[in-house]
């Protein structure tokens, strides 16, 4: 049975495009990079398959982001990916609390919803909604119904067993026409909606993708393409750390590397420290860092 893998499928007689997206690996190595709360975990899982759903409907190359911002416990959670379904994630929250909200409307205050498309080729958009629902799943299908006025079906759930966490995405959307959509459109999205609520969490993480879309919409004609594969990868580097250290006055860095005997930097998403060195800040700021040595 397939994980890290996200399946695109097309109803024939209605017009309506659905994706499928069942993340394991991909989701514990989020996990596995900082020790997250059970409520900020599944946060973080819910949000890693929407951004793989959203990512899947790019038509261009490109990076999404969906960021939840909150005056609440829980300050920020975040999930880039790219059109390659590449994807990397942090949480940040009030780590002075002795016991977190276990609910995402308590666990949210005054929060929004951002998310930002990022084309390689072409400008950046941002959009956002409020974090006003009791899920972020009922937020997203907000944020198509007021962005882009077209009806949208999601489903979120995770499993946290320990060893064992997975996550599943559910996504149903009428597709847009050049016309406004059809009373018979709308029709058919409502039937299907009501179709893939009757999944079951066992079903989701249990039953192959193909026999999933049979048991929901076995009367129906529907057309899987081929799967995609759904990896954690994260951008940073050494190379990259030093292009940041390239900013800051060479006389500052030698400063804190002699207090500190070194300076170190940490990656945010994937929390993988790189060190620098007097020599290092000297091939820095001389433009020669990394050509001969292979840093990378």
């Amino acid at each position: 049975m397939a994980f890290d893998q996200l399946h695109r499928f097309l109803f024939n007689k209605g017009n309506v495009r659905g994706e499928l997206v069942r993340l394991e690996s991909s989701y514990q190595q989020i996990l596995n990079s900082y020790k997250y709360p059970p409520i900020i975990q599944k946060i973080l899982g819910e949000l890693m398959a929407a951004t793989s759903l959203l990512t899947a409907t790019l038509k261009f190359e490109g990076d999404i982001a969906i960021q939840l911002q909150s005056e609440g416990a829980l300050n920020y959670a975040v999930i880039n990916g790219t059109h390659k379904q590449e994807l990397r994630g942090v949480a940040r929250w009030d780590e002075e609390l002795t016991e977190l909200p276990d609910t995402f409307q308590q666990l949210i205050q005054k929060g929004v919803l951002v998310i930002t498309i990022t084309p390689k080729d072409g400008e950046r958009y941002q959009g956002m909604v409020a974090l006003d629902k009791p899920t972020l799943a009922e937020c997203i299908e907000s944020y198509f119904l007021q962005s882009e006025q077209l009806a949208t079906k999601v489903i979120l759930r995770t499993q946290l067993n320990p060893n064992d966490e997975k996550v599943c995405g559910l996504f149903l959307q009428i597709m847009p026409t050049s016309s406004q959509t059809t009373e018979k459109h709308e029709t058919d999205f409502d039937h299907l909606s009501q179709l893939t609520d009757t999944i079951k969490n066992q079903e989701l993480f249990e039953l192959p993708a193909e026999e999933i879309l049979y048991r929901l919409y076995h009367q129906e004609e529907v057309e899987l393409y081929p799967a995609n594969d759904v990896v954690f990868k994260c951008s940073c580097s050494k190379e990259r750390s030093a292009g940041a250290l390239a900013s800051v006055s060479k006389e500052e860095l030698l400063e804190i590397v002699e207090q500190e005997g070194d300076i170190k930097m940490n990656c945010q998403y994937c929390h993988t420290e790189y060190t620098f060195d007097a020599i290092d800040v000297e091939s820095i700021h001389a433009g020669t860092y990394g050509l001969s040595s292979g840093t990378s």
